[in-house]
């Protein structure tokens, strides 16, 4: 069998496990934040923190405890990062200098995952399962508690509340996130991967010097990890590593399971209003936009340019073997088309072309099918502004689900397009103006102006991965990456909650003959446009100056 051939077959069974799943987690997740009923385990977690799950909120206290309770994630992992060379279990490891914890708690509690530095020199158990692995649950489950509120926002009428937060965080933990990664960590052990809290091993003679390696609770810490679109690896290989990927098997799993809430979060939306040919609209152009950056990728990555290229069958540079090119190309796609950025492969020896593509991903949103939530949200975003364009083109006061769409929302949709655009280009510039910042760049030119662009990129979108030619622990990259990850996550999330509280005060509005039908695949094509001339365009002066320039000159 061709190499092309196992990855058409490799994408076939990925889709397939995919839609067999997508009804009942859809449901399921549905019927849970519908649910009014509260397990023990989550009533003993309310009293503890003192909430009272029934309350109803509006939007401005629902946004007060996102912001309250990540304020606080962030100076928890921060302080126990600093208080790592007292703890048990820190495999020696001294404390983390002040500027890499603040990078590394923003990281983790906005669901970004960036990492520079080496998991396995630097960090202990009690860090990596007390405060990262821990920080992987809850910041994925806050931004499925906020995309719920957005979608409560559409389908309530004539009211402003918007559910509540403790109770949408404390359910989407306890009912979704930790079953389904258990199971996934049963399958990774069983694939190869490590979960142990061994110490630190030396495993033999290499050049002169000795290797070593430290175990860890890795499946577990793996499961979530892609589960809830983190992407922060326990060595820094990340997916790339044997004992977190050990063989194809397991990177399509682990491929599965980026995927699959986000895709079956629009079939809850679905649900929830009341429509399901809604939740498949916006699967379709979610769908869309993946295959087709998969099949772009695949493409530009197997294309025969030199003798190199033409013995090992295509772009090899920089990915495992066990793995190939297809298994790297729709990881790498997966990843930074969601928040994940988990990496099998380094993603700064693809193509000119290739690079392009995973930094496009990023700048798109990364709501193709996007992270954890925050993916859902984005498109329906981007599903508002669709909305209002269709409408300037007709004439016709814009509706989307009944709700007319008017100065108000148009202006909370178009500031949160505009948050992390500001973000990226500002900081990339100054970066590129400044002396200091470049000297940390490994290449020189367009490639290494593609670094420094994809860092920004990838923190203030939220992913996480990186180009992995930029030596970033440095205090200016660990300080402006660390505040792009943190405006990237919460500033878009002030417009999201205003957004679904204007929409939750409407009256419906009955639907006409004039009615713009959003469940049909016109409309849906309408959004895939909507996203690529509008989010897409915004960075095509950066990309041009960085990969498009690259990939010309190759």
């Amino acid at each position: 069998m061709s190499p092309q051939a196992a990855g058409v077959l490799q994408l076939t069974a990925l889709i397939a496990a995919l839609a067999l799943a997508y009804r009942p987690l859809g449901d399921h997740m549905a019927r849970v934040y519908s649910s009014e009923k509260h397990y023990a385990p989550e009533k003993w977690i309310y009293k503890v923190i003192g909430a009272n799950p029934a309350a109803e909120m509006r939007w401005p206290a629902y946004l007060r405890g996102v912001l309250a309770f990540s304020a606080v994630s962030v100076l928890f992992l921060y302080l126990l990062q600093r208080m790592q060379g007292s703890l048990p279990g820190s495999l020696g490891f001294s404390s983390i200098d002040p500027d890499q914890a603040f990078n590394t708690a923003a990281s983790f509690v906005s669901n970004t995952n960036w990492q520079s530095y080496s998991g396995e020199q630097a960090m202990g158990h009690v860090v990596q399962t007390g405060g990262l692995a821990v920080q992987n649950f809850l910041s994925a489950a806050v931004g499925m508690a906020v995309a719920v509120a957005l979608v409560r926002g559409f389908a309530r009428s004539r009211t402003g509340e918007l559910g509540n937060f403790w109770a949408d965080l404390v359910r989407g933990t306890v009912r979704i996130l930790l079953p389904i990664s258990v199971i996934g960590a049963l399958v990774l052990v069983a694939c190869g991967a490590i979960q142990n809290f061994s110490g630190i091993h030396q495993v033999g003679q290499f050049m002169g010097g000795t290797q070593e390696w430290n175990g860890g609770a890795v499946a577990s810490q793996e499961a979530i990890k892609e589960l809830g679109t983190n992407g922060g690896g326990y060595f820094n290989a990340n997916s790339a590593h044997p004992f977190e990927n050990p063989n194809p098997l397991s990177n399509l799993f682990e491929i599965f399971l980026i995927l699959l809430i986000p895709f079956a979060l629009t079939r809850t939306f679905g649900r929830m209003t009341g429509s399901l040919r809604q939740g498949y609209a916006i699967l379709g152009a979610m769908a869309v936009i993946w295959i087709g950056f998969v099949a772009l990728m695949m493409w530009t990555e197997f294309a025969h340019r030199g003798p190199a290229f033409e013995i090992a069958g295509g772009a090899m540079e920089g990915k495992e073997t066990r793995f190939g090119i297809a298994g790297s190309s729709i990881f790498a796609v997966s990843t930074t088309l969601t928040s994940t950025g988990a990496v099998n492969s380094f993603h700064s020896s693809y193509t000119g072309f290739g690079g392009g593509i995973t930094m496009l991903g990023m700048q798109l949103g990364e709501i193709a099918p996007g992270g954890v939530g925050s993916g859902l949200y984005g498109m329906l975003i981007m599903a508002v502004i669709a909305v209002f364009l269709a409408g300037l083109m007709v004439g016709r006061t814009p509706e989307y689900l009944g709700k007319k769409i008017g100065t108000r929302q148009i202006k909370l949709a178009a500031c949160y397009i505009l948050v992390t655009p500001a973000l990226v280009l500002g900081f990339t510039a100054v970066a590129m103006a400044l002396p200091t910042p470049t000297d940390s760049m490994t290449n020189s030119g367009a490639h290494g102006f593609s670094e420094i662009l994809y860092a920004y990129t990838s923190g203030a979108n939220n992913n996480g991965s990186a180009f992995a030619g930029l030596g970033a622990d440095t205090q200016w990259f660990n300080t402006t990456i660390g505040i792009a990850m943190l405006l990237g996550r919460f500033v878009p999330m002030v417009f999201v909650l205003a957004l679904a509280g204007s929409l939750a005060e409407q009256k419906p509005v009955p639907e006409t003959a004039g009615t713009l039908r959003t469940d049909k695949p016109l409309y849906a094509g309408l959004l895939v446009g909507t996203i690529l001339i509008i989010t897409g365009l915004t960075y095509f002066p950066a990309l041009a100056l960085g990969p498009l320039a690259e990939g010309l000159a190759s």
